[in-house]
């Protein structure tokens, strides 16, 4: 009986030399920040030849402040693009032509950055405080309504220097990126206070046009294979391939961030998943977990009731099986 190595091996020579024999479908990503690991997947199955192996040939538009992500998916300038759940759900009910296909990270790693000397220590200590954010965060009226807070919001310009200035600063940022730089510029290591542990369990997410969903379906499914595959190779093996395609992406990244970002990832279970299952969860998505954040939003009043189902919002379809 062949090994279940060997028999792997096997299926991806089979499946290299049939992708060499056709035409190579192409496929183009618009990321929705700068090249950085939390588009490790990306980048992986790009510069190991995943993507090529499954007959696509990917272009990756990396993305930044003012990307113009969700336009882009939905005038088909961009096959697939990467997001967050909450805000793709919102679009969704306003009638965006998109649907979410896949998972990025298992929860999305936005959350509040607290000084290291601040008296804040829990979700309760906010009350009264100012917060550095985006000011449409759905975060930030959860919060409000869940612990009965009153918040100032002042806007986000995605600097840390005001947060470095002043101890009692907060400000929204991402687990596995602000609390480097912070560092970096002469602060200590932020505490931080996170969407899963206040019960927002927003993913992160791949979304792409219905249209290209319902015409292109098999396109969609030999990417997730790669995808997938570039994942796991990304976390458990080797990331020199996607660190050098990241730096060449986006040449501000360093070496010890691309390395710190990617432990965060690792220690965090992001892609695998903090509630269990390991790598057999990269890319899932649980309906069951989009009907729990699709109520939460009717209730905060930012999704008319009955406007959007989990089912109507989600597919699980391209998922590998």
């Amino acid at each position: 009986m062949l090994s279940r190595v060997l028999l792997l091996a096997l299926l991806g020579s089979v499946s290299a030399t049939f992708a060499a024999d056709r035409p190579l479908t192409k496929l183009t990503v618009q990321l929705d920040w700068v090249a950085e690991p939390e588009h490790g997947g990306f980048y992986q199955a790009q510069a190991r030849g995943f993507f090529r192996d499954e007959g696509l040939d990917v272009t990756i538009i990396p993305g930044g402040p003012g990307a113009q992500v969700m336009p882009s998916v939905a005038t088909g300038r961009a096959d697939i693009a990467q997001a967050e759940s909450t805000g793709t759900l919102l679009q969704q009910a306003e009638g965006l032509p998109v649907v979410q296909f896949a998972a990025v990270f298992q929860d999305d790693p936005s959350g509040i950055l607290v000084n290291a000397d601040s008296t804040v220590r829990r979700f309760e200590d906010l009350n009264g405080k100012t917060v550095i954010a985006r000011p449409e965060w759905a975060f930030l009226k959860y919060l409000q309504k869940k612990y009965g807070l009153k918040l100032s919001v002042v806007p986000q310009n995605f600097s840390v220097a005001a947060f470095l200035a002043n101890k009692e600063a907060l400000q929204q940022g991402y687990f596995i990126a602000e609390p480097h730089h912070i560092v970096q510029a002469g602060g200590k290591e932020p505490r931080f206070l996170s969407t899963w542990d206040a019960g927002f369990r927003a993913y992160a997410v791949l979304v792409t046009n219905r249209k290209f969903a319902r015409e292109k379906p098999a396109a969609l499914q030999a990417f997730m294979r790669a995808y997938v595959r570039g994942w796991r190779d990304y976390l458990e093996g080797d990331p020199a391939p996607a660190h050098a395609a990241m730096k060449a992406a986006h040449p501000a990244n360093t070496d010890a961030f691309l390395a710190y970002s990617r432990r965060r990832i690792i220690e965090e279970k992001l892609v695998t998943g903090r509630d269990g299952g390991g790598p057999e969860r990269i890319g899932r998505l649980d309906p069951a977990r989009y009907t729990t954040q699709i109520a939460q939003l009717e209730d905060l009043g930012l999704l008319p009731k009955g406007k959007i189902t989990a089912a109507s919002a989600v597919t699980t379809e391209f998922q590998p099986k």
